[in-house]
C-alpha cells in the first residue's frame, strides 16, 4: 500500500460513472475505502501517464475506453512497463461485457479482479477492500 492512504486509479471514460463511484468510496463503511484517494483517468493515455509517475494500489479498469481495450493496460501492467519500476497494482476488470470468455481473456491478461456492470454499491465497496487489504 502506498506511504499513507490507498491509492485507487479509477479508468472509466463516462463522466458520471467516474462521479458515482467515486461516491460511493467516500461513503463506503470500510475505513481503507473511504479513506482511500480516488484518482481518475478518462482514457487510457491518461492512465498511462497517471501509472508512470503516481504509486497507486488499485487499478480498477473499463475495458471498453475512447482509444482502445483495457485489457492492452492489464498486461502492460502484468508485464511491468506501466510502472516505471513501482510495485504493480491490482487490477480489477470493470465492464458490462459478462460472457465467459471476456471474464477469462481479462485474467489471461493479467487483471487479478472481475466486477460485472452494473453492479451494487456494496460489491464494489466488497472488491475494492479485498483488493486494498492484499496491497497492506
Amino acid at each position: 500500500m502506498t506511504a499513507e492512504n490507498p491509492r485507487i486509479l479509477l479508468v472509466e471514460d463516462e463522466e458520471l460513472n467516474r462521479t458515482l463511484v467515486k461516491a460511493v468510496l467516500a461513503r463506503a463503511d470500510v475505513e481503507a475505502v473511504r479513506a482511500a484517494e480516488v484518482l481518475d483517468a478518462p482514457s487510457l493515455a491518461t492512465a498511462r501517464t497517471q501509472l508512470g509517475r503516481e504509486d497507486v494500489d488499485l487499478v480498477l479498469l473499463d475495458m471498453n475506453l475512447p482509444d482502445g481495450n483495457g485489457l492492452a493496460l492489464a498486461g502492460e501492467l502484468a508485464a511491468g512497463t506501466a510502472t516505471a519500476g513501482r510495485p504493480r497494482p491490482a487490477v480489477v476488470a470493470v465492464t458490462a461485457s459478462v460472457l465467459p470468455q471476456d471474464r477469462a481473456a481479462a485474467l489471461e491478461a493479467g487483471c487479478d479482479g472481475f466486477l460485472d456492470k452494473p453492479y451494487a454499491a456494496a460489491e464494489l465497496v466488497a472488491v475494492v477492500a479485498k483488493y486494498l487489504a492484499r496491497s497492506d
